[in-house]
């Protein structure tokens, strides 16, 4: 058995001061029981909790930590910023090597502005979006998350044409007038909705690849149709690559299904582990923002030196395409482990993946919205996790997050965790 018992005294500690004890709701293991441990370093695949207890790690920072945790390019960057100064609120000459880099992996991007999170960087395409067609209403899918925005932090309404009903308490009904849910990879419900609300939609938002429901695959043609759509109706195509971004391939989701899309929102690997975030597209769109146009956004650390320093390490280390290779190997040697693993055990698991994301669904199905994800047994996935976190394996701390691997994980990193996740089906098993 782990030893937590620093965890527990600061968790302790923590629930006095921090609501329920974290800073982020997931982190809290509401989803599967039990105390989060707390983390005291990490390094390349592996963290080290105030215990003592190591883990081979499969968060990353939930995506940021492509390369694995302290990598020394992205370290040396940061201090070599940091002796120059933290932050200024004055351009600096990071920012628009920054922009030129992003540019440079995203073609779609003519211009792009930084800002600090991914969910400023959705509130801010959302705004841009409706400012520069002077329409009012967004579609978006029902498990796609772009943050805690009032307007985007929806669900579905009874049926494909409904607005949608806010996700949290604190969001007034008025807040979410203007967003209409449909489910992911339903291309007639998109259509419906667009002509229902004809010469009304400013854009339509998605995750092309659905990271924060587990992992959801776009089908075959999605894309492309939602591409034909909104150039029929006029709106605007918005690709939330905050997750997918540099992941899944150096340009995204969207160079792996070849769609191009109006607006991309980005975050997480830009950053280098740093908080940043940043939103981009075509020039005429991008001119509408102030100081040019009648858009406003600002942010008082938005291109700050440290993660501009921070991200631009992690970008260039990126651009060869070198380590989406291995992380390709890494993430196939991982799913037919898995799935062997899961068949040994006579389990039924749906395995899902794209590059270095992936998701291990416990139910036969294979899930293709946020409706399937739902149909899946959770209670066995919370004996999975518990069974992984023993033997020094961290998985999300929910069956509706997405895995990701690092450059730093080795062949052995992935068999050892195969090992795991077979003991620990066999386990459920009986």
């Amino acid at each position: 058995m782990r030893s937590t018992e620093r965890s527990k005294e600061l968790f302790k500690a923590s629930l006095m001061h921090i609501p329920g004890g974290v800073n982020s709701p997931v982190r809290a293991f509401r989803a599967v029981g039990g105390e989060p441990f707390f983390v005291d370093r990490a390094h390349g695949s592996h963290i080290w909790d105030v215990d003592g207890n190591a883990y081979i790690d499969y968060v990353g920072t939930w995506g940021p930590a492509i390369l694995g945790h302290a990598h020394s390019g992205i370290i040396d960057a940061i201090k070599q910023a940091a002796d120059l100064g933290t932050s200024f609120g004055i351009p600096n000459p990071h920012e628009p090597r920054m922009a030129e880099l992003i540019k440079e992996l995203f073609p779609s991007i003519d211009k792009v502005r930084m800002c600090n999170s991914g969910t400023e960087a959705c509130m801010s395409a959302i705004r841009l979006a409706r400012g520069a067609t002077g329409r009012d209403k967004i579609i978006k899918f029902d498990g796609c998350y772009h943050g805690h925005t009032d307007s985007l932090l929806v669900k579905a309404g009874s049926g494909a044409l409904t607005f949608g009903h806010p996700d949290s308490a604190g969001v007034p009904k008025e807040f979410t007038q203007h967003t209409v849910v449909v489910p992911y990879n339903d291309t007639e419900a998109v259509a419906k909705a667009l002509e229902a609300n004809k010469e009304k939609v400013a854009g339509i938002i998605l995750e092309p690849i659905v990271g924060n429901a587990g992992l959801i695959l776009p089908r075959e043609g999605f894309l492309e149709k939602l591409r034909e759509l909104t150039r029929e109706h006029g709106a605007m195509l918005i690709f939330d690559e905050v997750m997918t971004g540099f992941r899944v391939a150096k340009g995204g989701a969207q160079e792996l299904y070849g769609v191009v899309p109006d607006l991309t929102c980005l975050g997480k690997i830009i950053g280098g582990g740093l908080p940043v975030g940043a939103f981009g597209g075509r020039a005429d769109i991008m001119d509408c923002l102030a100081p040019l146009g009648p858009v406003y956004q600002a942010g008082t650390l938005s291109g700050n030196p440290l993660a501009m320093a921070a991200g631009m390490a992690a970008l260039e280390a990126l651009k060869s395409g070198a380590v989406h290779q291995h992380l390709e190997k890494l993430g196939a040697r991982l799913e037919s482990g898995m799935c062997r693993a899961a068949s040994d055990a006579r389990l039924d698991v749906t395995f899902q993946r794209s590059g270095s994301m992936f998701c291990a669904y416990f139910g036969k199905h294979p899930v293709h919205h946020l409706g399937d994800a739902m149909r899946c047994d959770r209670d066995l996935f919370t004996r999975y996790f518990h069974g992984m976190l023993e033997q020094g394996i961290y998985v999300a701390p929910s069956q509706f997050e997405a895995g990701f691997i690092s450059a730093a994980h080795t062949d052995a990193d992935i068999d050892r965790t195969i090992q795991a996740a077979s003991k620990a089906m066999q386990t459920m098993h009986e």
